[in-house]
């Protein structure tokens, strides 16, 4: 059973629009759309980043879609129609978009990308495995040991969805919970070993 669909900023990101000098005549955008142990907030409290053997080596080989602002009626460009090349480095996940120069909705953002008016991205998956726990301050800190990527995005406006946070939020709460739990019932064990070696 698969988990729920997540998304992640990737705020220094810096993507750039590719074209003008190009002999080919043929225009790009590209930055990162992944970068590793990187942590970003996503609320006050909470710090997630991702692992480099969170994506898959042969992830140019899946079907991924590049999309603007996660809308899927929006696409730049997909893997499989070698329109989108992604390849890991050791910073992260480097994507580069072939952009249709016949779609004046791909050619707008192309320019705003230019301009520098848009320069983040953020990505859509699924969680294989993480890991994470509270440090002493009580911030806890997340780390995304292995994903199913499913669409990566240029973004204007790099928020979390209200509902993911929520969602996010109360996995927490339980994860605070079983927490205490486990450290209750650890407690419990050790006062009922000392007990029974001081009724000696």
């Amino acid at each position: 059973m698969k988990m729920a669909k997540r998304t992640a900023l990737t705020l220094k990101a810096n993507f750039r629009a590719d074209g003008d000098e190009n002999e080919d005549g043929n225009k790009y955008l590209e930055g990162y759309f992944v970068k590793f142990n990187d942590e970003t907030e996503l609320w006050p409290g909470y710090l997630e980043q991702v692992s480099p053997d969170a994506i898959a080596d042969d992830i140019n080989d899946q079907d991924i879609r590049a999309l603007f602002d996660h809308d899927t009626g929006k696409v730049l460009g997909r893997t499989k129609s070698k329109t989108l090349t992604l390849t890991k480095d050791e910073d992260g996940l480097y994507g580069k978009i072939l952009l249709n120069q016949n779609d004046p909705e791909a050619m707008s953002i192309y320019a705003k990308v230019a301009r520098g008016d848009v320069s983040q991205a953020s990505f859509g998956f699924f969680i294989n495995d993480e890991q994470g726990d509270f440090d002493d301050s009580g911030v806890y800190h997340s780390l995304l040991r292995s994903v199913e990527l499913f669409e990566v995005s240029i973004v204007a406006l790099p928020a979390y969805p209200s509902t993911e946070i929520d969602a996010r939020s109360k996995d927490l709460d339980e994860f605070k919970n079983k927490l205490l739990e486990q450290r209750k019932q650890k407690l419990i064990k050790e006062l009922k070993t000392r007990w029974k070696i001081q009724s000696y």
